[in-house]
């Protein structure tokens, strides 16, 4: 969690000077990041509202930017369909990359829905880390030089490898990462780079879905024999009760 609180103030800090650059006040910048949090889709949102596209637009692209969220819910919502629709929906605001792969992996390996620690990889990995870099990076804009400078343009594709290596647990998941990348790498030279990433975040899993399960393995990765959750607690929350 420290190296994804690590990534997130870098990607806060830009974004703040992308919000200042695309004249957004300080309150304007803060409520942003605090109101929709929604990392990528914020950058695309800032830059349509600073070139004067309309909102209907602007709602549209944000929603196919973060259209992946749609897969983390699904991902998640067995581990905690047992909670009160109001906390899942407080949970559903700071669902980042980020803190999806921390809690997954983190679930898998204790056997059970730890609440707790989704809300400390969401919160304090995360929600507060890049609310803190928005101000120190819309505050010392004008001090700042070009985050291509600094290297701080490559933070976030950083992190996404590094979420995307540590999900990479059994042959499927893969096969859909390496698929994923050579399918990206190929529509970007020869289409487009923006078309690359939807063609590889699509068609990569569906890869992955095709292959074939070895005999026997269950659907989801098992906790190690004799851990404390057990292959029989799969699917528990941390209130003891199975959803």
């Amino acid at each position: 969690m420290v190296g994804i609180a690590a990534s997130a103030v870098g990607f806060g800090i830009v974004f703040g000077l992308t919000a200042r650059a695309a004249g957004f006040s300080l309150a304007e910048a803060v409520a942003f990041s605090t109101l929709v949090f929604a990392g990528a889709a914020q950058f695309a949102a800032a830059g349509m509202i600073a070139s004067g596209f309309g909102w209907a637009a602007i709602v549209l692209v944000t929603a196919l930017v973060n259209a992946r969220h749609l897969l983390y819910a699904a991902a998640l919502a067995p581990w905690l369909r047992s909670r009160p629709r109001a906390e899942r929906a407080a949970m559903a605001h700071v669902l980042t990359d980020e803190s999806f792969a921390l809690s997954l992996v983190h679930f898998q390996r204790l056997g059970l829905a730890d609440r707790r620690g989704y809300w400390i990889a969401a919160i304090g990995g995360v929600f507060i880390p890049w609310n803190a870099a928005t101000i120190v990076g819309h505050v010392g804009g004008h001090v700042i030089p070009d985050p291509a400078v600094l290297g701080l343009d490559v933070v976030f594709p950083a992190a996404m490898a590094g979420l995307a290596v540590g999900l990479a647990t059994g042959r499927r998941e893969v096969v859909a990462l390496a698929s994923a990348i050579a399918i990206a790498l190929a529509v970007a030279v020869v289409v487009d780079p923006r078309a690359g990433v939807v063609a590889g975040g699509v068609l990569g899993p569906l890869v992955g879905l095709a292959v074939h399960r070895p005999s026997g393995a269950p659907p989801e990765p098992v906790d190690a024999a004799g851990g404390a959750g057990g292959v029989g607690a799969r699917w528990r929350s941390d209130d003891g009760m199975a959803p």
